[in-house]
C-alpha cells in the first residue's frame, strides 16, 4: 500500500472506531447514575475510625452536571466499544502481516479484550484503598469536600492507565510481527521497563503496602515477560523463514 492508502485505511479505522465510542456512550448516559454511585461510593461510604470527619462530593459550577454527564457518558462507552476499537487497531496492523501470523494475530485480538477489561477490574480494587490513603493524610479537624470534575478526573485517569497498561505487551507484540522493533531490543529494555512497572505500582499503592504493589506489579511483569519470549520466538521464526527462502532462491537462481 502506499502512504496515501494507508492514511486513507488509517481514516477508515479511526471512523469505525469513533462511531463505537458514540454508540457506547449512547448506553454510557442511560448508565449514568448506576456509574457515578458506584465509582463515588469509595469517598460517600469513607469513616475515619478516629474522626468522623465531613467527607462529600460537590458541584462548583452550574454546568458541571452536564459536563460530568457527557463525560462519564463518553468513559463507559470507551469501556463499552474496546472490542470495536482494539480490533479496529489490530485490522489496521494485520495488513503488513504474513499469513501465518495473521493467525496469532487474530487470538491477540481475542486477549486485548479481557486484558484491558481486567486493567479497568484493577483500577476498580486499587480506587478504595487509594482513597482510604489519602483520606489519612488530612490533618486533624480538616474535611474532604472535592469537587466532583476534579474527583473523577482522577478515577478516569486511574482506569484507563491500568486499561492501557494491561493492553501494551499485546500491542508491543504486534508490533514486532510487523518488523518494526526486534525481540533482542525489547528485551533490552527490560530494566527501564520493569522500574517503570514498580514506579507505577507504588503510585497505585498507596501507603506503600507490599501486598498491594506486588498484585499490581505482578500482572503487568508477567505481561511483558511474555511478550519478550513471543517476540524472540517471532524473531526465530522470521529468521529461518527468511533462510529458508534464501535458499530457495539460490537454489532456483542458474548457474552460468
Amino acid at each position: 500500500m502506499s502512504l496515501r492508502d494507508h492514511l486513507r485505511e488509517l481514516r477508515r479505522r479511526l471512523l469505525i472506531a469513533a462511531l463505537g465510542v458514540v454508540a457506547g456512550a449512547v448506553a454510557g448516559f442511560f448508565l449514568y447514575d448506576w456509574v457515578v454511585t458506584a465509582l463515588a461510593e469509595p469517598v460517600m461510604s469513607y469513616v475515619d475510625a478516629e474522626d468522623r470527619r465531613l467527607v462529600g462530593l460537590t458541584f462548583n459550577t452550574v454546568g458541571q452536571p452536564l459536563d460530568l454527564l457527557i463525560r462519564m457518558s463518553l468513559f463507559v462507552g470507551i469501556i463499552v466499544s474496546s472490542p470495536i476499537w482494539l480490533y479496529q487497531l489490530w485490522a489496521f496492523i494485520m495488513p503488513g502481516l504474513k499469513k501465518t501470523e495473521k493467525r496469532y494475530a487474530l487470538a491477540f485480538i481475542a486477549a486485548s479484550v479481557p486484558l484491558f477489561l481486567g486493567g479497568i477490574l484493577l483500577a476498580y480494587w486499587i480506587l478504595p484503598r487509594a482513597i482510604h490513603f489519602f483520606f489519612g493524610l488530612n490533618p486533624e479537624g480538616t474535611s474532604n469536600l472535592i469537587a466532583l470534575d476534579i474527583y473523577f478526573t482522577f478515577v478516569l485517569h486511574l482506569f484507563l492507565a491500568c486499561g492501557a497498561a494491561m493492553v501494551i505487551p499485546v500491542i508491543l507484540v504486534g508490533i514486532n510481527m510487523m518488523g518494526l522493533v526486534s525481540g533482542k531490543q525489547v528485551l533490552k529494555s527490560w530494566r527501564g521497563v520493569v522500574m517503570g512497572i514498580a514506579v507505577v505500582s507504588a503510585l497505585a499503592a498507596p501507603g506503600g503496602e507490599a501486598i498491594t504493589m506486588f498484585f499490581i506489579m505482578a500482572p503487568l511483569t508477567l505481561l511483558f515477560a511474555v511478550a519478550i519470549v513471543m517476540c524472540l520466538l517471532n524473531d526465530r521464526r522470521r529468521d529461518k523463514r527468511e533462510a529458508r527462502e534464501r535458499e530457495e532462491l539460490l537454489g532456483a537462481t542458474p548457474v552460468e
